[in-house]
């Protein structure tokens, strides 16, 4: 069985004439982004490999939520994530190997259309209207091998939020 989670960015700020892709994370999003981390590794949710995209506001989210880890784990800046639609994510996913558990930091609407996408049909009516900034979706597909990983064969393990883990 291989795991994957989406990781999307938490919020970001939009200072007047800073390009999309330089765009930092806003204060919301600095609280945020290391209350996920702390979620992640007191549930047993760390990764074997993390692919970020390469947009600031990415690589701000997950240097502020691994910051604390006793052990992160390796990191690849991945272009094809930056703005990338569902199918190009997948192709990603697709060419990692066996590494598992895999994350994707990413963006909408990317994260939110892969999600829906890799689930059983079933699975998408425990999905959020939208994949909120924060989001993290913990998808199991059968397989041993990135490779043969295909569409609608997912089971979501669980969808959370920093709202939500601060209520918890």
């Amino acid at each position: 069985m291989l795991r994957l989670m989406l990781f999307r960015h938490t919020k970001s700020d939009w200072p007047a004439g800073v390009a999309d892709r330089e765009r930092p994370l806003a204060a919301r999003g600095r609280k945020a982004a290391p209350i996920m981390g702390n979620y992640m590794v007191s549930t047993g949710l760390t990764p074997s490999q993390v692919l970020v995209s390469p947009a600031r506001r990415t690589l701000e989210t997950w240097a502020a939520a691994s910051d604390s880890w006793a052990s992160p784990p390796p990191t690849t800046y991945e272009e094809a994530i930056y703005e990338a639609a569902s199918e190009m994510l997948l192709d990603v996913i697709r060419r990692r190997g066996t590494d598992s558990p895999l994350m994707l930091v990413g963006h909408n609407p990317g994260l939110e259309s892969l999600t829906a996408r890799l689930v059983v049909s079933a699975e998408r009516v425990r999905l959020p209207v939208k994949f909120p900034t924060g989001g993290l979706a913990v998808i199991d597909l059968p397989g041993e091998s990135w490779a043969a990983v295909s569409p609608g064969t997912g089971t979501l393990e669980r969808f959370v939020t920093p709202r939500g883990v601060e209520e918890d």
